[in-house]
């Protein structure tokens, strides 16, 4: 067993890519580029928990807030190159179902800083956007035409994240109206 020397900072575990979060409050008068602000990036497990700690849960968002999480180099905006392409897993919360929230944001998190999808390199991030009537959880893709990488990411989601046997999680490509898949 090897002992951390007096001084020493214990080893950090270092993730297999860095995240960055980002988040957006609603302002009428503003833009959306200019509601969106970078809050922190890190690159390994004791950093992300440092980061989750200080936060507030998505629970405590006002209406109209969304927490981001993408890879360091992707922003999250549908318009960028690495999003243009992909499209989005969402799964939508009734108001009033707060721990149903963090719960599965936290997980979806986890299952992205993980990396338990095999088809890993087609996730970008994920968000939870706040509403007045409803909340959504999404997790972003990069390529909507990879119809095997899409569902193999949605049965790890529904496998791992702890959606109760209510909640619909279901696919739309950013450039298309029409759902293309549900998994229940």
């Amino acid at each position: 067993m090897s002992e951390t020397k007096k001084g020493d900072s214990p080893k950090k575990h270092k993730l297999q890519n860095e995240w960055t979060l980002w988040l957006v409050e609603y302002d009428p008068l503003t833009t959306w580029e200019d509601m969106l602000r970078k809050t922190d990036t890190f690159g390994t497990v004791e950093d992300f928990w440092n980061l989750y700690f200080r936060i507030d849960p998505p629970s405590k968002l006002k209406k109209g807030c969304d927490y981001m999480l993408f890879k360091k180099n992707i922003p999250p905006m549908w318009e960028d190159p690495a999003n243009r392409q992909g499209g989005r897993w969402a799964v939508f919360i009734q108001k009033g179902h707060k721990t149903d929230l963090d719960i599965i944001w936290l997980d979806v998190l986890l299952c992205l800083i993980g990396e338990v999808c095999e088809n890993y390199d087609h996730i970008c991030g994920a968000l939870v956007r706040i509403r007045k009537k409803i909340d959504k959880i999404s997790i972003w893709t990069k390529d909507d035409k990879d119809a095997e990488a899409i569902q193999e990411i949605g049965r790890k989601l529904r496998e791992v994240v702890r959606f109760k046997s209510s909640h619909i999680l279901q696919y739309q490509a950013h450039m298309k109206e029409e759902h293309i898949l549900k998994i229940n």
